[in-house]
């Protein structure tokens, strides 16, 4: 069997209609726009009384530039040479420094000093002079709090502010900072210059000191060692060209006893054997020994021609050509020996003075290298004594710049624009103020409803029915309490419909009887349709009412589906299963007879127990004495046995039941059934109860045909946007049915 006969689930999260979340929040906006409108009007007047209270404060204002630097009126002394720690520097550290500072203690305390704050009584709010005099230091503490400084953004500008009660005290007391700030600022500069002054006058002295010993350690240096007057470099370029005249001649004496060694070496070739062998340069250089060499060579050239000719040794011409030979041999041989000693003689001298002219050298290289040793010496006195000359300059000019520069006393900061009269108090922004009031006003408005219907989780619509709970919705029944059952004007008021009251009508359960044309009667018959209709192959002839918890009108809707089921032409019963709190009793005034328990322990038949109403095709069966153990009676096979012989009788039965929460008793009769009935008491029943109630039925499997909201206040504004109005007062009916059941005459027609 299945456990819904119309499923109907909540849609899955995400698959809503995009605007169902801004209809439902227009809904809870207008049902409860009152909540929204008090919000609204009661924040706003707390804003409005709250900035009508608050005193006034003012705020004056001065702009003020900084520079980093001063003002270098006497030109620019920084180096030429690039400043390296500069590209380490972060400019916002000097303005942020400076912002600082107009706020610290010590401008601070200049200022209100200046301003004589510690003697204003009003601006501590005294009334009469304090048992203790209030010092500088506690009006200035007071002041900080009041004091601000704004940057303007991409600039060397800033906004100094100052806050206060009376708007010419704000602007005596901006003027006052700003000054204190100014002075303090040109006075540490000043301070500053003065210090320099006297830092560099004491590094003067000390570098002139340094000064004169270097320049006399310089003089004694150049006395020591015999220095010139002129410059060491010039002396030493004269030891140079000394050295390289003595190396040339040197060189040229050298070359002359080359020569004179080779000459000699020639002429040692002359020998008796052979006195023809002088060289070339000498036979050149010396006419003389070229004729003694050119005779020898002709006695020897005669000589060998006699011989040719065959004379002998003893031949008088051969005799007479040796004489000649050999005294032209002597001759020739004698003038050799002269020249070997006119070489060798050359040779001595040129020896001579190249020892001379070696010395010499050799005595300008020596002085040459102790010159060089001293100009070492001489270039480190000179250099110390040129570092402490230039920078004796240096001081000096930059002792003249910042003498001059605290004479003149120049600042680096400037006041662009004087503190102004504030006109209008900055605090409070009343327009503004009541913006934010309405606004969030407004805001409460909306969040106090929203929070209230998260914290309802009651069943109100059938929409909340279908979605919280998954059923299928089946129909509604008006709230028989509410002023949509009041008769008509010009009716007779028929009785009330209280639970309990002995009206004419007779009880409220029966109303769809007694009223036929009611819109509590049209309701029930829309309840029957739906549940004809849901099935029409197979129709459910047993159905089950039942409710979460108690008090939700089962009785009532058990009742009504009953009597709208008689009135269609079966033939119907309803059961009161309800064995521990039955009703059906006093409805039907069976009160006293027997009921449910007789036929069930065997005492009754279902004839006996079941007996007609005063509706027509409607019998009842009360529950009849209560038993100690309801939930084993239902459970046992003579209740199953009971249960078919009413369906075997009777075309319909409608059981009413217990609370699902609070027994069993229902979940077992649901199991026996061919459908249940799940009743919700409108705007009571709470969701989780009624999940809960539900989770009972599937759990054992029960067929559950839908459900019925109970006790709807169709006035409310809920219902605006569902079409019940005709289930109002008495309905979609005829005027004559309705002057019928007034007990009146029809209204003449018009």
């Amino acid at each position: 069997m299945p456990t819904d006969l119309n499923t109907h689930l909540p849609p899955a999260p995400g698959t809503e209609s995009p605007l169902a979340g801004i209809v439902s929040f227009l809904k809870t906006l207008r049902k409860h726009w009152a909540i929204v409108v008090a919000c609204v009007v009661l924040s706003a007047g707390a804003t409005m009384l709250y900035s009508k209270s608050v005193r006034r404060v003012y705020q004056s204002q001065s702009l003020i530039e900084m520079n980093a630097r001063a003002p270098q009126l006497l030109g620019d002394t920084t180096p030429s040479t690039f400043d390296v720690s500069a590209l380490f520097l972060d400019p916002n550290e000097y303005y942020l420094t400076q912002y600082k500072i107009i706020t610290s203690t010590s401008v601070l305390n200049a200022a209100a000093e200046a301003a004589s704050l510690q003697a204003d009584y009003d601006y501590f709010d005294l009334t009469r002079p304090p048992d203790h005099p209030i010092s500088v230091e506690q009006a200035a503490a007071t002041l900080a709090a009041h004091v601000t400084v704004e940057p303007v953004k991409g600039s060397r500008l800033a906004y100094v502010k100052v806050s206060d009660f009376d708007p010419k005290r704000a602007k005596r007391l901006c003027d006052a900072v700003v000054s204190a700030y100014i002075e303090q600022n040109l006075e540490a500069g000043v301070n500053s210059s003065s210090d320099a002054v006297a830092w560099l006058g004491g590094q003067i002295d000390h570098v002139k000191n340094d000064l004169d010993r270097d320049e006399n350690t310089l003089y004694d240096f150049k006395q020591k060692n015999d220095l010139p007057s002129i410059s060491i470099n010039d002396s030493s370029n004269m030891l140079r060209l000394e050295m390289q005249e003595y190396d040339t001649v040197l060189t040229h004496t050298r070359t002359r006893k080359a020569e004179l060694l080779a000459r000699s070496s020639e002429l040692a070739e002359v020998t008796p054997d052979n006195p023809d062998a002088e060289p070339s340069s000498e036979l050149l250089s010396n006419g003389n020994l070229q004729n003694l060499r050119a005779q020898y060579r002709a006695a020897f050239q005669t000589k060998e021609s006699l011989k040719a000719e065959g004379k002998g040794e003893n031949h008088p011409l051969m005799i007479e050509a040796d004489q000649r030979m050999a005294s032209s041999k002597a001759a020739l041989l004698t003038e050799v020996a002269n020249v070997q000693a006119a070489v060798i003689r050359d040779l001595a001298i040129i020896e001579k003075q190249e020892q001379a002219e070696a010395a010499m050298f050799n005595a300008s290289r020596r002085s040459a290298v102790d010159l060089n040793m001293k100009e070492i010496e001489y270039h480190r006195l000179d250099r110390s004594r040129d570092q402490n000359e230039k920078l004796f300059q240096v001081l000096t000019e930059r002792l003249k710049q910042a003498d001059l520069t605290r004479m003149m006393r120049t600042n680096n900061l400037r006041v662009v624009e004087a503190a102004t009269l504030p006109g209008s108090p900055i605090y409070p922004k009343v327009g503004l103020n009541i913006v934010l009031g309405l606004l969030g006003g407004f805001l409460l408005g909306l969040g106090l409803p929203l929070l209230r219907e998260q914290l309802d989780s009651s069943v109100k619509t059938p929409s909340d029915l279908e979605d919280k709970l998954g059923l299928t919705f089946l129909g509604l029944l008006p709230d028989l309490q509410r002023d949509g059952e009041k008769p008509r004007k010009g009716r007779r008021r028929r009785g009330s419909f209280r639970e309990g009251a002995n009206a004419p009508d007779g009880p409220p359960e029966l109303i769809v009887h007694s009223r036929p044309a009611s819109g509590v009667s049209e309701a029930a018959r829309s309840i029957r349709t739906n549940l004809m209709f849901m099935n029409p192959d197979k129709p459910c002839k047993v159905i089950l009412v039942s409710s979460a918890a108690p008090s939700e009108g089962k009785t009532t809707v058990a009742c009504s589906i009953a009597i709208a089921l008689a009135q269609g032409g079966q033939r119907v019963c309803v059961v009161d299963a309800d064995l521990r709190r039955p009703r059906l009793h006093r409805i039907f005034d069976r009160a006293g007879d027997v009921g449910l328990t007789n036929a069930l322990v065997g005492d009754a038949t279902l004839a006996e127990v079941a007996k007609p109403t005063l509706v027509p095709n409607l019998w009842a069966i009360p529950a009849g004495p209560l038993p100690p153990n309801p939930a084993d009676l239902l459970h046992s096979e003579r209740f199953r046995k009971f249960m078919h012989e009413l369906r075997e009788r009777f075309d319909r039965v409608i059981i009413d039941s217990p609370p699902l929460v609070a027994v069993t008793d229902s979940a077992i009769i649901s199991t026996l059934v061919d459908g249940t009935v799940f009743v919700v008491r409108a705007f009571q029943t709470g969701k989780h109860v009624s999940a809960q109630g539900l989770r009972a039925l599937r759990d054992v499997e029960a067929p559950i045909m839908g459900g019925v909201l109970n006790a709807v206040n169709l006035n409310r504004h809920e219902y605006n946007y569902y079409h019940y109005y005709y289930y109002k007062r008495e309905g979609y009916a005829s005027t004559a049915t309705l002057a019928e059941e007034a007990g009146a005459s029809p209204a003449p027609p018009n």
